[in-house]
């Protein structure tokens, strides 16, 4: 058992004594909040499960104050029901004795269309320039965020923390000597640009007294090379960079603040602010520790503090106070009560996809989580017992596979799962080959455990054909066969120097010093971008006309391979077919017609994947329940696989 002493350790924010150290993270969800920042049904379950978890402080998504300047509804036009919702909420989080801070936002400024400390380029669309704050508005709004804090206050939250000087947003934008270009009071040197963060501490001591704790969401470096565009190595900053950050943590404590809560990255440099697998673990850590070292109040560090190792021993060695965790809390919401108790390997590791979470509130309005079903339906989705005990056959120890195996076994039902290799883990042990997919691994080993901890009957090297099943008296049968890779039929697919992504990923063959990489989906540019990061010569082929053209690739994740790839100086080939592989390398046809030889050692072949052939129609008429999932009913990803193992399993 691994004890984590310094996790666990009390912490004090201002006159605030927090439980633990593990913090979760401000998120807007999409549904925790209703239209003018109350509290829904759903948000008020998806929290106090992340309490019955562990997590000591809670942070609220971004709320916002000001109706007249932002063009929305606020909480300051509900007050009675904010404080009826806020006092339920927080009631029930003090039963597990979680204390929860509200998160006030200053607002968007650029990103939202709305004013800004000067006239800027908008985010994503610069023909259009924003308009620009005056004083008196300043004043407006430093007075709406005192007053929604009183609310709060009223409402039994513990504290607030500001929205945020972090991502470009407004309180950003006036930090930000390249967003702010003002030439009165709050423009110029660093204390006027940060003067409105002063005057929002300062009216909140005001409204709620001195020992009324105030946070700030501080960004520790903007990682950005100018509007819209990132600095993918982070060497040529035009935003903050940390030792501007140290000044202004310096100064934040000076006026009251409690605490920084520190992340990095804009929205312009998105994949920084919302980082996802390929930027490493704990990569804000060594900054935190140098804003630390300059202050006395907590330093609270996040982005990519998925590792409870990490975390314990950055707290133990002194370079911050606590950790704020967001992605992770939604894919295990009991990471910290696993962590507290000594058990991390029972952690469901969030494997930094951003497919469920940031790009599903993008996409459709709402989180969601791609190993977690559950998040946004805490109401209704409680595993419980089934009514009936069932004999269960799982077929294929994939991620479906073992999803459905766990949750059905979760419901007591009599479980079997036979794999006919020897090995649990599918399409899972090549995608977490990866040395930045090292959690994708991890959530293999997470199943594999469950499998050992539920007890699971698993039957390796046991191909489950009908006959057997047909025989086996099962009252449900679930096919979750998976998938293969698509090997086109060319001319030299069987030559040495051929070799599919999912071995190449496995190391079943050698793979030289130049590579091609046929196919420019997202597996294929990441098998790129693992080959450009031992030092060899990439290319990739495309037969569309850009990569990562299908698929719905998050944002995120999508910039930064193309801004990896412009950084290598990876060859990238549009419009482009493979004709053959021979002893020279690729043979390709370009879209006019022509023909050339890419030189190559290893040709990569990952052009997709195709569902493993179906047993379901032998099995008609056996007298079993027959469901198909995962990749074996239609080729997905490790999110559909989960959700849909998970929508059956629940329900048998």
């Amino acid at each position: 058992m691994r004890i984590y002493p310094n996790l666990s350790k009390p912490i004090q924010i201002g006159n605030v004594t927090i439980k633990n150290r593990m913090f979760m993270a401000p998120m807007d969800t999409g549904f925790g909040n209703n239209a003018w920042g109350g509290f829904t049904k759903e948000g008020v379950e998806y929290f106090v499960r992340r309490a019955e978890g562990g997590f000591g402080l809670l942070f609220s998504g971004g709320t916002s104050t000001d109706a007249e300047l932002d063009g929305t509804d606020t909480i300051l036009n509900h007050k009675q029901e904010f404080i009826a919702t806020g006092r339920e909420l927080n009631t029930r989080l003090s039963a597990y004795g979680a204390k929860m801070f509200m998160q006030l936002s200053f607002n968007v400024g650029r990103n939202g269309g709305l004013k800004t400390p000067s006239p800027l380029p908008r985010l994503g669309n610069p023909t259009v320039t924003t308009e620009t704050l005056t004083v008196q508005e300043i004043h407006h709004k430093v007075e709406s965020m005192a007053q929604a804090a009183g609310l709060c206050k009223d409402a039994g939250f513990a504290g607030v923390d500001i929205h945020a000087m972090h991502w470009g947003h407004l309180l950003d934008s006036f930090a930000l000597s390249l967003m702010n270009h003002r030439e009165d009071e709050y423009g110029g040197c660093l204390t006027n640009r940060i003067r409105v963060a002063k005057e929002i501490v300062e009216a909140i001591k005001r409204e709620c007294g001195e020992d009324f704790p105030v946070t700030m969401r501080l960004a520790l470096k903007s990682y950005m090379k100018g509007f819209d565009k990132a600095s993918y190595d982070g060497s040529e900053e035009a935003g903050r960079t940390v030792e501007e950050a140290i000044e202004i943590g310096k100064l934040l404590e000076s006026y009251g603040y409690g605490a920084l809560s520190t992340d990095a990255g804009t929205l312009d440099a998105f994949y920084y602010a919302m980082p996802p697998a390929y930027v490493k673990k704990g990569y804000t850590l060594d900054m935190a520790a140098r804003l630390k070292a300059a202050v006395s109040i907590p330093v609270l560090c996040g982005a990519r503090m998925v590792d409870p190792n990490l975390d314990e021993q950055a707290i133990a060695e002194g370079k911050i106070d606590a950790v704020v965790i967001g992605r992770q809390a939604i894919a295990d919401p009991d990471f910290a009560k696993k962590v507290a108790s000594g058990k991390p390997e029972c952690v469901r590791t969030c494997i930094g996809c951003n497919q469920g979470c940031i790009w599903g509130y993008f996409t459709s309005g709402k989180v969601g989580c791609a190993v977690n079903p559950e998040v946004g339906h805490e109401l209704d989705c409680r595993i419980t017992k089934a009514a009936e005990k069932k004999k269960v056959i799982v077929v294929g120890g994939g991620v479906a596979g073992m999803e459905a195996a766990r949750i059905a076994k979760l419901r007591g039902h009599d479980v079997t799962l036979y794999e006919k290799s020897d090995v649990l883990g599918g399409n899972l042990i090549p995608a977490g080959a990866h040395v930045f997919k090292a959690e994708v691994a991890d959530l293999c080993e997470y199943y594999k455990h469950q499998m050992e901890l539920l007890d699971v009957d698993v039957q390796l090297h046991t191909p489950a054909d009908a006959k057997l099943l047909r025989e086996s008296g099962a009252d449900a049968i679930i096919l979750a066969v998976g998938s293969s890779p698509i090997m086109p039929r060319i001319e030299g697919i069987d030559h040495p120097k051929t070799v599919s992504g999912v071995d190449a990923l496995l190391g079943k063959k050698a793979v030289g010093k130049k590579v091609v990489v046929v196919g420019g989906g997202l597996v294929g540019c990441e098998i790129a971008l693992g080959y450009e990061q031992e030092g060899k010569e990439v290319s990739i082929v495309e037969a569309l006309d850009e990569i990562m053209k299908t698929g719905d690739v998050p944002g995120m994740n999508k910039t930064m391979l193309l801004d990896a790839f412009e950084y290598y100086g990876t060859e990238i080939l549009t419009n482009t077919r493979l004709k053959a592989v021979n002893d020279d390398g690729a043979v390709i046809l370009m879209a006019d017609g022509a023909e050339q030889t890419i030189p190559a050692d290893t040709v990569i072949l990952s052009v997709g994947y195709r569902p493993m052939p179906s047993i379901a129609a032998e099995l008609a008429g056996c007298g079993a329940e027959i469901y198909e999932i995962g990749d074996g009913s239609k080729v997905g990803n490790v999110l559909t696989c989960i959700r849909d193992a998970y929508e059956v399993a629940h329900n048998l």
